[in-house]
């Protein structure tokens, strides 16, 4: 099986996919990394990333890979390992503004395709179900209020040591739904088929089970 995990950031939509991938023996893809890595790379090549004829040049040039390891899934970007420098706020706000550009989107979704062609994989990002693969035979849309994504990226960070502020982060992701939501390219919205998942007032362990429930169903069938 394809199965396809949509949805905001914060909602946890990453999370849950690590679990099931593991719990299922897939492949576990995060395709937001991919984003992540184009605007990183393109950030440190010195690349304005409103720049879209450069920056879709750039990517062009770009190999993404997702190497298994027993410590979680390492990203190499042009053979170095980036799996830390990815998750950083201005990384993230770098992600969002090429994740809106038609050539980076193009080539990054052919990139999905190809890598999930094999199946048995379990794929999250905010286009999956609506773009990447529309046929996914299991499509899952996490989401969650505009707070409580922000108050668990808050925790994320402080345990990191990071001096953060809870207000600055609420107002951050809100920032990015409006950019996911509102842009023209592959907006981020449910597909028509998705399994809407609130996760707002649910543990991890609460919406595995859920989630794990309509693959079992699905496996049955």
């Amino acid at each position: 099986m394809i199965i396809a995990i949509d949805g905001p950031a914060g909602s946890g939509k990453s999370t849950i996919a690590k679990f099931i991938a593991k719990k299922l023996n897939y492949r576990y893809i995060d395709t937001g990394a991919m984003y992540r890595a184009v605007a990183w790379s393109a950030n440190n090549k010195g690349i304005d990333l409103d720049d879209e004829n450069t920056v879709g040049e750039w990517v062009k040039e770009l190999k993404i890979e997702f190497i298994t390891h027993p410590e979680g899934q390492q990203v190499n970007v042009n053979g170095e390992n980036a799996t830390g420098l990815l998750k950083n706020e201005v990384v993230g706000r770098g992600a969002a503004k090429v994740a809106a550009q038609k050539t980076v989107r193009q080539i990054l979704v052919a990139k999905q395709q190809e890598i999930g062609q094999a199946g048995n994989v379990v794929m999250d990002g905010r286009d999956i179900g609506t773009q990447v693969f529309p046929n996914a035979e299991l499509k899952f849309f996490m989401d969650a209020d505009a707070e409580e994504r922000g108050k668990r990226r808050y925790l994320e960070l402080k345990a990191r040591n990071l001096d953060v502020d809870l207000e600055n982060i609420i107002a951050e992701i809100k920032q990015r739904d409006h950019e996911d939501r509102t842009r023209t390219i592959s907006p981020l919205i449910p597909a028509d088929d998705a399994i809407k998942v609130d996760t707002t007032k649910f543990s991890i362990e609460e919406v595995i089970d859920k989630v794990m429930e309509q693959i079992n169903l699905k496996q049955k069938s």
